[in-house]
């Protein structure tokens, strides 16, 4: 202590004496940061964008790898994307008779286009040995009846062993809400084939056969929408005449022959009108008020004015 004080007589400064005292340096020092310059700062969307290029130029220089994206789409092979060479249905077919003009003209074109389906059926009989035309029109209806009890009862397991990948989302789509209620009544001509082809695809060799077949039976259809009202149909039967495609993977020794799709020629008449139910604006009824008990006056609505 007298050395300091020694210090500040020779200073003669007394701040410095306060500065240099033992008891001053041994107090904490506490640092307070100022800010003095204000950073600039980018805004993510005020940011340049990078392109494609500039991005994976980055990541190998980061020692990142980027994988090739490349843009495919997923097939299936179990089935085609649609029907090959289509059945072109003739006009009154089911109408005429095999004595008329018209109904022999109609036989003729038949018989033009049974060349073709000769070689697709050896085609056919080489993977399935099975195969017959006179058996299958009958295998093909009972696929057929059996697909639509499925549909009507929803059992969408046993449904995709009856119906291709390609006919199920066609069958099922727009039926969450409904009811369906379908039935066979009756045939009123045999089943029969009038085509049958065997393409390629994708591959040599990797054959498809699809097989048309006619049919004219008695069926009854009725729909009802999740109110229970009927949209559409009756319970009288009705006369409907069918083309019908079956088709089965030839190569796949596993594979079945299956509903793949429908013929609806240009001349066929228009389907009935679906009557929808909708909600009328009315009064709110309570819990305890009936519709009839409330009177549907007309409401004046008050002049209101506009402004443009």
């Amino acid at each position: 202590m007298a050395a300091s004080m020694r210090v500040v007589r020779a200073l003669g400064d007394p701040a410095l004496a306060a500065i240099l005292s033992p008891t001053r340096l041994l107090l904490p020092i506490s640092v307070i940061p100022a800010r003095t310059k204000k950073r600039m700062f980018n805004a993510p969307y005020l940011q340049k964008k990078l392109t494609v290029e500039e991005m994976t130029k980055k990541a190998k220089a980061a020692g990142i790898v980027v994988p090739q994206e490349n843009l495919e789409r997923p097939i299936n092979i179990s089935c085609t994307a649609g029907i090959l060479d289509a059945y072109v249905p003739p006009e009154g077919d089911a109408r005429l008779s095999t004595l008329s003009k018209d109904g022999l003209k109609q036989r003729t074109e038949q018989l033009k286009q049974t060349a073709a389906s000769q070689l697709a059926i050896r085609k056919i009989k080489n993977y399935d040995e099975d195969f017959s035309t006179k058996t299958f029109p009958g295998e093909a209806q009972e696929i057929f009846i059996e697909a639509h009890n499925c549909l009507t009862q929803f059992d969408r397991h046993k449904l995709h062993s009856l119906v291709t990948e390609r006919c199920y989302p066609e069958m099922v789509r727009g039926n969450r809400y409904r009811t369906i209620r379908w039935s066979f009544v009756e045939s009123l001509e045999p089943p029969r084939i009038v085509q049958v082809r065997c393409p390629e695809m994708v591959t040599k060799g990797n054959l498809y056969g699809q097989v048309t077949v006619r049919m004219h039976s008695k069926q009854t259809l009725i729909i009802y929408d999740r109110f229970g009202r009927v949209e559409c149909g009756s319970e009288e039967p009705r006369d409907v005449l069918e083309y019908l495609v079956f088709e089965r993977h030839m190569v796949n020794p596993y594979g079945l022959w299956r509903l793949h799709g429908k013929i609806v020629p240009s001349w066929a008449p228009p389907k009935d009108p679906i009557v929808k139910t909708v909600m009328l604006p009315g009064h709110e009824l309570k819990p305890w008020q009936e519709l009839e008990d409330v009177s549907m006056e007309k409401q004046e609505l008050a002049p209101k004015q506009w402004y443009k």
